[in-house]
């Protein structure tokens, strides 16, 4: 199962590859953050919020949640005392270990659950480090880029260990745990991919702007049509 989780995470140094030798346009980084957007917006929405609402227990919703609360707040302490770029990385990060701890789950539910994730995280995970890379490209060297990418990416596969660790425990722990990761995918993109994407209004269009509903509504179709 573990093995499923390195095409997500090639997805991401592919992503990182592509925006660090072809330097995208400040409007195509734009466009690549809203198009993230979508996406991570979509998986929370589609993966994790379904699966909260289930659950007869608020409390371990609370629980989880307010924990996502509190750490989300301390990345946005780092974002004022170290700078965006490292509270971006550190958000990104929290993404893909959520992202691979989902996995996990998915398999445990089924294969066609798990490979169904796969995919469509693989779909996110490209995008997200498209728009990472493009927005540190100013910050830091190439090599230095692909080393934070390579170790973004591995999270996916250390999330999914924990996935499928967590499947032993009980339901209301996996709740909290789903609870936390939708805060933090929340955070993701609110606080992070699209502040970045509007911090130059000059970049802004209507159609960028519009990417973010196609990115989400891609992924809504997609999971659609594989479940059915």
């Amino acid at each position: 199962m573990l093995v499923y989780t390195f095409i997500p995470m090639a997805a991401a140094i592919i992503g990182a590859l592509v925006a660090v030798y072809f330097s995208p346009s400040p409007r195509a980084v734009s466009a690549f953050q809203h198009l993230a957007g979508g996406v991570v917006f979509a998986a929370a929405a589609g993966e994790l919020l379904p699966e909260i609402l289930e659950q007869s227990h608020t409390m371990p919703i609370l629980i989880g949640g307010s924990i996502g609360i509190a750490v989300t707040t301390l990345i946005k302490i780092l974002d004022e005392y170290y700078g965006e770029a490292s509270s971006f990385i550190v958000s990104v990060a929290f993404d893909t270990l959520i992202d691979g701890m989902i996995i996990g789950l998915g398999f445990v539910a089924g294969s066609a659950q798990g490979l169904l994730l796969t995919f469509a995280l693989s779909l996110e995970v490209l995008f997200l480090g498209l728009a990472l890379t493009s927005s540190l490209s100013r910050l830091y060297s190439s090599a230095a880029i692909i080393g934070i990418s390579v170790f973004i990416g591995a999270m996916l596969p250390i999330g999914a260990g924990l996935g499928l660790m967590a499947a032993a425990l009980p339901p209301a722990v996996i709740t909290g745990g789903y609870a936390f990761g939708l805060i933090a995918l929340l955070y993701l993109v609110t606080e992070e991919l699209l502040v970045e994407a509007h911090a130059h209004p000059q970049n802004d269009s209507p159609f960028i702007t519009a990417l973010f509903f196609i990115g989400f509504l891609g992924v809504v179709l997609l999971e659609h049509a594989i479940r059915h």
